[in-house]
């Protein structure tokens, strides 16, 4: 379980993060939804031990991300960028290289290996070398080494991005599929319908704050609007005029 209180952090005059505060039960997924520097990313590297809040807590499966880092890092995988994807390693190898992080070694890394390959689907590539993979293929290994550990709370930032409609097909399952597992899932996206379909519950967060959290349907019956689109921009849109008013207030 994930749970977030009252975070903040500042650079400078700019509040990334002001105040947020929200829960992800097990076996549920939770979408963390806002526009562009809203603060969804450092949100969510603070919860991952990345980096240190000004104040507030990030607490995952009962432990302090900020005092606790890297027994957090064991009991979380986080999927972010496709950096580190590298081109003359085959995905097999990418994944062995990073079990080694979590001191997997032998019998156990080669079986965890072996299963993310099923579990991902990357039988036909597994053994070919990353250079001039698609997007889709380095999302996968991507999504891998992230599960390498076999971490209970998974985060996700903006997983389908730029993939094509099977890849975001094959990434969606997979979202579904550790839910089933009975794991703690935390993602990004800006794509509403797929928040509307996958989520639990949904943050819809703006300019550092959260604007409203519940959900899907929650928050559709708020606004009264028939999908997730449309309730987000009405949503967003007060909490943005809202915050607006109190810095001309000041």
């Amino acid at each position: 379980m994930i749970e977030v209180k009252n975070l903040k952090k500042h650079y400078g005059d700019i509040k990334a993060v002001d105040g947020v505060s929200f829960s992800c039960p097990d076996g549920q997924i939770t979408g963390l939804l806002g526009p562009n520097g809203a603060g969804k990313t450092t949100t969510l590297r603070i919860i991952a031990g990345l980096i240190k809040p000004l104040s507030g807590t990030a607490i995952v499966d009962g432990l302090d991300a900020s005092q606790h880092s890297i027994q957090v890092r064991r009991v979380l995988g986080m999927q972010s960028d496709m950096i580190g994807v590298y081109p003359r390693l085959t995905a097999r190898e990418q994944l062995r290289y990073y079990g080694h992080f979590y001191d997997l070694k032998g019998k156990a890394l080669e079986d965890r290996i072996n299963s993310l390959v099923r579990e991902l689907k990357m039988e036909e590539f597994a053994d070919r070398r990353a250079e001039g993979f698609s997007r889709g293929q380095r999302q996968k290994i991507v999504i891998g080494r992230a599960l390498i550990h076999d971490p209970h709370n998974i985060i996700m930032d903006e997983p389908t991005n730029g993939l094509d409609v099977m890849a975001a097909r094959d990434a969606r399952q997979t979202i579904r599929t550790f839910k089933e597992q009975g794991r703690c899932v935390l993602f990004s996206t800006h794509y509403m319908d797929e928040a509307e379909h996958l989520c639990d519950h949904i943050a819809i967060i703006v300019q550092g704050r959260i604007a409203a959290f519940g959900t899907p349907s929650d928050l559709m019956s708020r606004t009264d609007k028939d999908n997730l689109e449309d309730a987000f921009v009405v949503l967003a849109g007060s909490a943005e005029g809202l915050l607006h008013s109190e810095v001309k207030e000041q």
